[in-house]
């Protein structure tokens, strides 16, 4: 099992699978993190600068591209991903 990582290089896409991959394994603490944000309303730009290191204005496309594919798996992850945790 790959470690948990406190600062992942943030792909801009994240992989998909039915299944938790490494990347989701090494980023565990990004999904929390931005589902906690996005509970306390925090804004896509401030998700981004401050979760996902990514500037906002300088790389708009970059930086949208990247959250909402990173809180569509956190989300996931939260639904079923958490099903493959439990089963190892």
């Amino acid at each position: 099992m790959p470690k948990v990582e406190i600062n992942p290089e943030i792909a801009d896409e994240v992989p998909w699978s039915d299944h938790v991959t490494d990347y989701d394994e090494r980023h565990f603490i990004v999904y929390v993190r931005l589902l906690d944000a996005s509970a306390g309303g925090a804004s896509d730009d401030e998700m981004c600068r401050i979760v996902l290191g990514i500037d906002p204005l300088k790389e708009p496309e970059r930086a949208r591209q990247a959250l909402e594919s990173h809180l569509q798996r956190a989300r996931w992850m939260t639904e079923h991903g958490y099903r493959d945790l439990l089963s190892r």
